[in-house]
């Protein structure tokens, strides 16, 4: 099943995904399990698709505007240097323990919105990620139940500003500009998604492919990043996790690739489908 977050008549709204459009979340239902959020915390995911799915749609793709598919998670965490062709092109030494760092709701965008490259700098570059949401309050998850507490899966684009990233060794900074990430374009359940290590993640610049690898090749898999960090926070129902990008950024081409105003990116993970954003300036 496939949920979506969006905007309908000016109202934040969700709903499941279908061939037809979107049957929006409603009436009663809506009143107990307000948010997408709410429906995963309440586990009633499954019951609201099977209710929903045979119902007529009522809005189409291009009818909304698209929000996160969780637009204020508790906590967005990040992983850096992820896969072995990107820490090999930064240069930086291998570590025994995953890079984290985090990033703020108001710093992504939903599908089909513009990511806005800030005046503070022209260094604005891509980054396509797919994302964990967890679906269960959990602490000190070992690897073997890992995947048990995972919600659903969706694309990401870790959009960075690369000097002020590279300010200081924290990623902070160039990591939490406004609205210079993307995160959708909806929410995919594990029972759909199957095995994360067998699907593909694509980015496009203008429809150039710029970055493409199997999921398979993290170095730290999906189950250590979970028990890595419920070791040390508690995960909660919508917390999300970008599992870092692949090599072939943008700031490591010989000469750089920088997005720019007018540009396109896309972020696809075979599964998921295609996260799009145009890109603003400031």
């Amino acid at each position: 099943m496939r949920f979506a977050s969006y905007e309908k008549n000016g109202q934040a709204v969700y709903g499941l995904v279908r061939n037809d459009g979107l049957r929006t979340v409603g009436g009663e239902l809506a009143g107990r399990h307000p948010t997408l959020r709410a429906a995963i915390e309440a586990g009633v995911l499954t019951s609201i698709g099977a209710e929903l799915s045979t119902a007529e749609a009522d809005a189409s793709l291009d009818d909304v505007r698209f929000l996160p598919p969780i637009p204020h998670p508790d906590k967005i965490l990040c992983i850096g240097l992820n896969y072995e062709m990107h820490r090999a092109e930064t240069g930086r030494a291998e570590v025994q323990n995953p890079t984290i760092f985090v990033r703020f709701a108001n710093s992504q965008v939903g599908h089909g919105e513009p990511l806005i490259r800030p005046r503070a700098s022209d260094r604005f570059d891509y980054e396509g990620e797919l994302a964990v949401i967890i679906g269960e309050r959990c602490r000190h998850v070992p690897e073997a139940d890992a995947l048990s507490v995972i919600a659903g899966y969706s694309c990401f684009n870790d959009g960075s500003v690369r000097d002020w990233q590279g300010h200081t060794t924290q990623f902070t900074p160039g990591k939490n500009f406004f609205r210079s990430g993307s995160f959708g374009p909806w929410l995919v359940t594990t029972d759909e998604f199957g095995d994360w290590k067998q699907h593909t993640l694509e980015t496009r610049l203008n429809g150039e492919v710029m970055q493409h690898t199997p999921t398979a090749d993290m170095i730290f898999p999906i189950p250590r990043l979970i028990s890595y960090i419920t070791t040390f926070t508690e995960l909660v129902p919508g917390d999300v996790i970008a599992t870092g990008t692949p090599g072939g950024v943008g700031s490591r081409r010989q000469p750089p690739v920088w997005m720019k105003p007018g540009d396109t990116v896309e972020v696809e993970v075979s599964g998921l489908g295609v996260l799009l954003n145009p890109v603003e300036s400031e």
